[in-house]
């Protein structure tokens, strides 16, 4: 495999055109025909955050795409931590072009290593009949209040550092807020609006799909921890949770826009093993099923347990 040379990577950081805050986050400069070259801000101290290599890389797939065919599934797995510090290289293997379907198979290199690995599939459009389950009737987003300005009240060194995380809107739906399914026992859950903060071309549903993919990595595995911490978002004490994404994996159902509004229902299923399972599903606010994810994140206590008596 090519991994792109500091060449590559000093013409690329040059040539970087702005289109938007959120935007930039899914920029990637092509090198070659199957090569792409992106940088990733930092989702914990010293590691590259996954969502938005995930998003990356689904772009540098949709890029090798033609004749009209949409993304509508993707899995991914995170092999080794990356460096927010040095660029990624984006292989793409051109799997199989069908008549309906295309797939393709990308692989982020640093240092010659590969970090994550993603297979999505695309296809042309078909019109039928669709169910869907329904929308939880729960608060709009309008009467939430915003995570950020708490974070940035209650500890803005933490948030000066927060990067790509800033462009963005989250409003978390509180545990008993009227509307929300009743929590069955062993099965934590949690529903979130967010989308991007600042619009999104109008003309581009890679992009829309590609944001919504950095968006489903805030919180779905955060989800699988509820038992133990809140959401970092929302904690008021140190983390102490050792919590990083193994693999994702999404399926988009219906047209959407990342820039408007969209509730992340989600939920937990399992957890142990040091190891957390978790699912969530995307509805607009007209109550469209629009995405679904499922999630199995690393999982550790770092809190000292009590030994026997």
């Amino acid at each position: 495999m090519r991994e792109a040379t500091e060449q590559d990577a000093q013409a690329a950081g040059a040539d970087r055109a702005t289109i938007g805050p959120f935007a930039d986050l899914l920029r990637i400069e092509q090198l070659d025909e199957n090569m792409f070259l992106g940088w990733c801000h930092a989702g914990a101290p010293t590691r590259a955050f996954g969502g938005q290599v995930a998003a990356q890389a689904l772009t540098a797939a949709g890029r090798t795409i033609g004749g009209g065919r949409l993304v509508h599934s993707l899995h991914g797995y995170f092999l080794r931590p990356g460096d927010p510090a040095r660029p990624i290289s984006y292989e793409v293997d051109r799997i199989r072009d069908g008549l309906t379907y295309a797939t393709r198979r990308v692989t982020a290199l640093q240092r010659g290593e590969a970090i994550f690995t993603l297979s999505a599939s695309f296809k042309h459009p078909e019109q039928d009949d669709g169910r869907q389950r329904t929308m939880p009737p729960v608060p709009g987003p309008e009467e939430l209040p915003d995570p950020f300005l708490l974070w940035e009240r209650t500890d803005p060194e933490d948030y000066a550092k927060a990067g790509g995380f800033r462009t963005l809107d989250l409003r978390f739906i509180p545990p008993d807020a009227p509307g929300l399914p009743p929590e069955v026992p062993g099965v934590p859950q949690q529903f979130v609006w967010l989308r991007t903060g600042t619009p999104l071309p109008e003309d581009d549903p890679l992009l829309q799909v590609c944001a919504l993919t950095y968006l489903s990595d805030l919180t779905l595995a955060s989800t699988a921890t509820l038992h133990l911490q809140p959401h970092r978002f929302q904690r008021t004490e140190p983390a102490t949770i050792v919590l990083a994404s193994l693999d994702h994996a999404m399926w988009f159902h219906r047209p959407f826009r990342a820039d408007e509004w969209l509730l992340f229902a989600q939920r937990s299923p399992s957890a142990g093993d040091g190891r957390g399972l978790s699912h969530g599903e995307f509805y607009n606010r007209d109550g469209l099923l629009v995405a679904s994810a499922v999630q199995e994140a690393l999982v550790r206590d770092r809190r000292p347990h009590p030994g026997p008596a």
